[in-house]
């Protein structure tokens, strides 16, 4: 097959909208079959048939509760099915929690979101990693953030989140590499991207989307929000044999952010 990810089989969990669409779209243009995931499984069904209309059989589409360790032992299985084996993993689902300070936080958030972004990324790689090994080539990705290596107020469940994900992301690189599995495992920290992961800044701008992104904007050097495939193309660079050498690394897409 041609493409950058040609002959590849991944599975992209949170793939009903905003990062994970884009990976997803990216990844089959580039030759990669996709199996995609999420709890809105009319969601990843559409996207798997707007695909499949250009690239044919080229997407697949179940439903997916990431904390549900049970569930990831049969949407892997059924993944491998479908694709004939699984060579990429892309841990992408996530969710912001509320933004409080501290002192009001609650501990049915701070689980709630400790749960998604990063228990679900222990159990993908806990039961992707066998197939992986055998893929001839496997790569994990794992979706973090900025606010994993920098921290905001307002932020506490997220940002603790996002930097066990980071360090994370390096233990079970280097595990791969010790076992001589040729497993690579990676984390992307994107800044501010237009997904409806946004939707809490947006409310907080009283609703409107074009002030919230500008305010969001001013601490970014490019002086601007990113875009999906902004994102999507640090993963197809991942997901390919181009970065067959990139192991236990971080990708800072940020706008310069964490450059200052």
């Amino acid at each position: 097959m041609s493409g950058r990810v040609g002959g590849k089989a991944a599975l992209i969990t949170g793939a009903a909208g905003g990062l994970g669409q884009a990976m997803a779209r990216m990844l089959a243009r580039e030759g990669a079959k996709v199996t995609l995931t999420d709890v809105d499984l009319a969601g990843v069904r559409a996207l798997a048939r707007a695909i499949n209309a250009d690239h044919p059989g080229a997407a697949f589409a179940f439903s997916h509760d990431v904390t549900d360790e049970a569930e990831w032992v049969s949407v892997i299985d059924q993944a491998v099915d479908a694709m004939g084996g699984l060579s990429i993993l892309i841990n992408n689902a996530g969710i912001g929690g509320d933004l409080v300070w501290s002192e009001q936080d609650t501990l049915r958030n701070w689980r709630r979101v400790q749960a998604v972004n990063v228990e679900s990324i222990m159990l993908g790689c806990k039961h992707a990693m066998p197939h992986l090994r055998t893929s001839g080539a496997g790569s994990i990705i794992n979706i973090s953030s900025v606010a994993g290596l920098a921290a905001a107020p307002g932020m506490g469940a997220y940002n603790a989140t996002k930097a066990a994900v980071w360090m994370y992301t390096k233990t079970i690189a280097l595990e791969a590499a010790k076992g001589g599995w040729n497993v690579r495992c990676n984390s992307i920290h994107p800044v501010f991207i237009k997904t409806p992961i946004l939707d809490p800044f947006v409310a907080l701008a009283g609703g409107d989307e074009k002030v919230a992104h500008e305010k969001l904007a001013r601490g970014i050097p490019l002086k601007r929000i990113g875009e999906p495939d902004d994102v999507a193309y640090c993963v197809l660079y991942l997901a390919s044999d181009e970065s067959k050498f990139v192991t236990g690394a971080e990708f800072k897409i940020d706008g310069g952010m964490l450059a200052q």
